[in-house]
């Protein structure tokens, strides 16, 4: 990410904290920290098991030209797909959890990976999310193409 780009995403993640200039400074001062963050304001993130999670992200990079933004954790056994606010109070799909207002997640600063959790798809900085509709979508395409190569359900 181009350095432009990167302040740019530091800014729109920053938005959210309880102190915006607190977490940039501090992602200034150490670019491999971490941020824990309130879901809700400008995102929800909708978290994928990894095995579903990675063929999901598959379809949707052939649907939209740019996704929203993507974390991956945990050795990529899960994934966290940025969607507008208000998407995870809605979300009914077995096994995949939703992290809306009132929650908090683990974000690195963009570009760097972070007790196991990276980005995958780096936020641009512009609000760019995820339409819910699209990631609905891209789910049920990764898990009918998992469940017809024998991927179990």
């Amino acid at each position: 990410m181009t350095g432009t780009g990167a302040k740019a995403a530091v800014a729109w993640l920053a938005s959210v904290a309880p102190d915006p200039g607190a977490c940039r400074r501090m992602w200034e001062r150490d670019p491999h920290g971490i941020a824990l963050l309130p879901a809700g304001k400008r995102w929800d993130v909708l978290i994928v098991p990894g095995e579903l999670g990675h063929p999901t992200l598959d379809v949707l990079t052939r649907l939209v030209e740019r996704p929203g933004p993507v974390l991956a954790g945990f050795g990529d056994s899960r994934m966290g797909f940025f969607v507008p606010p208000g998407t995870a109070a809605r979300w009914v799909g077995t096994g995949i959890r939703g992290v809306g207002g009132g929650t908090w997640i683990v974000v690195p600063r963009p570009g760097s990976t972070v007790g196991g959790v990276r980005w995958l798809i780096l936020p641009d900085g512009s609000g760019t999310l995820t339409d819910a509709t699209l990631l609905e979508l891209a789910l049920h395409e990764a898990a009918a193409a998992r469940g017809a190569r024998g991927g179990g359900g």
